[in-house]
């Protein structure tokens, strides 16, 4: 290769890569001059300006069932497809992946929710995250006072695979046999004591209001919760526990139980339902029990395990956190409802 030419071409890259460095301070217009880019091996690639990303974004972001498309979600590639037509110009799979990556919007994540729906909602939840906070009717707890966050998990089954379980070897992932055999399924109790971290937990054939009685006498015979001054039991409006009825039934249990339901709809404020998301991930999944026992003795060894070194929860959604949030929601509401009232008027 002639020396000059050489010479040429590697200044040629530098300028292209300081233009392309430059995208901010005081060469910034530089990479603006060129609709293109230099890489090391001479190769040219297209620039795609601010302009062309938010044209991207936008794209990502459109309810794709409303613009004709017979689908609901997009792929990266129906949306490469679409952003190649929008731009008028090539774009790669790959380009318009570190576009999307970099955007503090994912469009293509969601997850269910569920919107309020007790219009006493913050009357209900507010006592029960004054407990967490460690007050109860404007005092704080005291040291004989106890909460439990009790519910139950339902039909855990029995998995039996009709074919043993591989393990993993290299480069290859365990494999679970997909097809199985039902060994029955059981009900899992749980009182989850909120300060200490502690758990209490039974199997049980069925929920209902005994099988809940039988997991309160196992929480009272223990200590500290037998000397205990109060205990907050918090539970949702499941039928085995609720309303006035569970309130006045514990009471004649014992007088020093105090029972407080969170709002319909709202289980995410009992915080045993975060010990149950635990054991779903770190004990029962994969499901793969020969049967209802040996279900039982897992759960058993890691209420053990978890109690050797108790930690709670370290909870920080406070009442004044929920209040804003209602706040939030009550406008979002209002906005929607507005635009549904607009669109039924022009429909008309």
């Amino acid at each position: 290769m002639n020396t000059l030419t050489g010479t040429k071409r590697n200044l040629a890259v530098k300028w292209a890569s300081r233009a392309d460095k430059s995208s901010v301070g005081e060469n910034a217009g530089l990479r603006g001059t060129f609709p293109w880019t230099t890489t090391q091996d001479a190769a040219v690639r297209p620039f795609f300006p601010p302009r062309d990303h938010a044209l991207v974004k936008a794209l990502a972001c459109e309810r794709v069932a409303e613009t004709g498309e017979p689908i609901s979600r997009q792929s990266l590639g129906d949306l490469t497809r679409r952003a190649q037509k929008a731009l008028g110009k090539v774009i790669s799979r790959s380009t318009l992946s570190r576009i999307l990556d970099k955007d503090a919007i994912k469009p293509w994540q969601y997850k269910y929710w569920i919107f309020p729906r007790d219009p006493q909602f913050m009357e209900k939840a507010g006592p029960i995250l004054d407990l967490y906070a460690g007050n109860w009717g404007g005092k704080p707890l005291e040291n004989g006072d106890f909460i439990i966050s009790a519910d139950e998990k339902t039909s855990i089954q029995a998995r039996i695979r009709i074919h043993p379980s591989l393990g993993t070897g290299p480069g290859r992932a365990a494999r679970i046999e997909f097809e199985y055999e039902r060994g029955g399924a059981l009900q899992y109790l749980a009182a989850w004591d909120v300060r200490r971290g502690y758990v209490m937990g039974r199997c049980e054939a069925t929920t209902g209001i005994e099988p809940f009685g039988r997991l309160v006498d196992q929480v009272l015979t223990q200590e500290p919760y037998r000397s205990a001054k109060r205990l907050f039991w918090i539970v949702d409006n499941g039928s085995s526990h609720r309303g006035e009825a569970a309130y006045n039934r514990l009471r004649k249990v014992d007088p020093r139980i105090v029972l407080v339901h969170t709002p319909v709809h709202a289980s995410w404020l009992n915080q045993v339902e975060i010990y149950f998301s635990i054991i779903q991930r770190k004990v029962l999944t994969p499901n793969d029990f020969v049967n209802l026992d040996a279900v039982r003795m897992r759960l058993a060894l890691y209420e053990n395990l978890n109690n050797q070194h108790p930690k709670p929860f370290a909870w920080k959604f406070t009442r004044d956190k929920l209040a804003a949030l209602l706040v939030r929601i009550a406008a979002h509401e209002n906005l929607l409802g507005g635009a549904i009232s607009t669109l039924e008027s022009n429909a008309a």
